[in-house]
């Protein structure tokens, strides 16, 4: 069993002991601190909740309302939502703040709270530092029978987040609807299933295959949205001669794109495109985090703009972006930010934006590809022992590369020409991620296996 608290929410397997998974206890605990925490942000006592498809999310859904209603919290209640979706309506409806219940990428046996201030933003590093002590140090106390909060479902949300995608106007349906495309779409069963075609249909596409796009939780295969995890789209793009494919994770912030041929368009390369299409519009800057792909970084100084890079994670960003003021942001995993519609990743508005683009290019996906530097990321890990000192592991790493430039905002990340390493601890899993970078695939390959060599050696030597 496993439980994990980071910026990115409280995130854990289903069932075990308590304060060994999220269990009931763990659920309840977690969600009382936030609670506490909002009543000392904010005057409203409203909050939004919502949550993917996965099996497990009915019964944290309501143990997560039951306590927050004991707190004398009135809950708006979207069902099945998507993170962007939640993100959106907690502003609109002038909440304290709101919880997505979703464990996104992670396989089915995970579920999580992802937390939300005011502003339908992930809480910062600080305010989670804080929530934690509250939750271990604060006892907390509940309100009367009279007191307690107002429970209200609210259908629909969905669309009205599709309303202010169309608003946007970067989003050219009229190009869309000429392009006449045939797509096939992989939501892994969850909520994308719900979102995704209705989007489509919005933006005039009328050929629509739908695979694994019913929202009851059964994942079809690993719901990471990772090449090795795509072979039965690419294989019904293929045979439905479609002009791509769509996937979503399971709470819709990260879009992969296959081609017409099958292959992958390239998860790195989703914000790429979606960012030389915004940039073809607007000049600004842009921002993703130390372990997306440097294509990003080339594109935005073709245009005659300035990049920067975050500490991985969407909070970390989305800070990065407001103090350069970025028009287009996101991470390479397939997250886009478009802070003209809100500051969260969002598949659907990358979708709209995708196919504005490709449907102005006016030939295949697999062309559009072409036009972008290739660049080939190795992603590999290592499983974490309790007793690992990362940090200090890191530092003896550091100083064997010493002669590199090096970054140390989070992991390390080591520099080599046009190539990179970057090593990290997991926000989301206990490991630890090694990323490398190169424009040769083997090189890629070999500059990882290098540096988890290195890490081998180092913990080797002190057995």
């Amino acid at each position: 069993m496993t439980l994990i608290k980071s910026i990115s929410g409280i995130r854990g397997t289903i069932g075990g002991e308590a304060g060994e998974g999220l269990t009931p206890v763990d659920i309840v605990k977690f969600t009382t601190a936030y609670g506490i925490w909002l009543s000392r942000t904010s005057e409203s006592r409203k909050i939004v909740i919502g949550r993917d498809a996965r099996i497990s999310g009915e019964m944290v859904r309501q143990l997560v309302c039951g306590t927050l209603l004991a707190m004398g919290y009135d809950v708006i209640d979207l069902g099945l939502s998507t993170t962007p979706t939640v993100e959106m309506a907690v502003p609109d409806f002038k909440a304290a703040g709101g919880i997505i219940l979703t464990a996104s990428h992670n396989p089915k046996q995970w579920n999580a709270l992802k937390l939300l201030n005011a502003k339908g933003e992930f809480i910062s590093g600080a305010d989670g530092t804080e929530l934690l002590r509250i939750a271990e140090e604060e006892k907390p106390a509940y309100v009367g029978v009279e007191k307690m909060g107002n429970y209200e479902v609210v259908e629909g949300y969905i669309e009205k987040h599709i309303d202010k995608i169309m608003a946007l106007s970067m989003v050219d349906v009229e190009a869309i609807k000429a392009r006449k495309f045939k797509i096939v779409v992989d939501a892994v069963n969850s909520t994308g299933g719900i979102a995704v075609p209705a989007l489509l249909r919005r933006l005039g596409v009328e050929t629509i295959h739908e695979i694994f796009c019913t929202p009851d939780g059964k994942f079809p295969h690993n719901p990471e949205p990772l090449p090795e995890h795509l072979g039965a789209i690419s294989g019904e793009v293929k045979f439905q001669k479609a002009d791509l494919g769509i996937v979503v994770d399971p709470d819709v912030d990260r879009l992969a794109i296959v081609s017409e041929d099958g292959s992958m368009f390239g998860e790195e390369y989703t914000l790429v495109a979606v960012a030389d299409y915004v940039l073809s519009h607007t000049k600004g800057a842009t921002v993703s985090n130390l372990s997306s792909s440097r294509a990003l970084r080339d594109i935005t100084e073709k245009h005659g703009c300035v990049y920067s890079s975050s500490a991985v994670g969407e909070v970390n960003v989305v800070e990065k972006m407001k103090e350069v003021n970025a028009i287009i942001g996101g991470e390479g995993n397939g997250g886009i930010i478009l802070p003209e519609l809100h500051y969260g990743r969002d598949a659907l508005v990358g979708i709209a934006l995708f196919l504005s683009h490709l449907a102005r290019f006016g030939k295949m996906c697999s062309f559009l590809r072409e036009t972008y530097p290739d660049y080939y990321i190795a992603k590999k890990k290592i499983q974490l022992e309790g007793d690992m000192d990362l940090d200090g592991l890191l530092d003896k790493i550091a100083k064997k590369y010493a002669a590199q430039p090096q970054i140390t905002i989070d992991g390390l990340k080591i520099e080599f020409d046009q190539e990179w390493v970057h090593l990290r601890r997991s926000n989301t899993e206990p490991i630890i991620r090694i990323y490398a970078e190169s424009q040769s695939e083997s090189t890629a390959n070999t500059l990882a296996d290098k540096l988890i060599s290195d890490i081998k050696e180092l913990l080797n030597s002190k057995r």
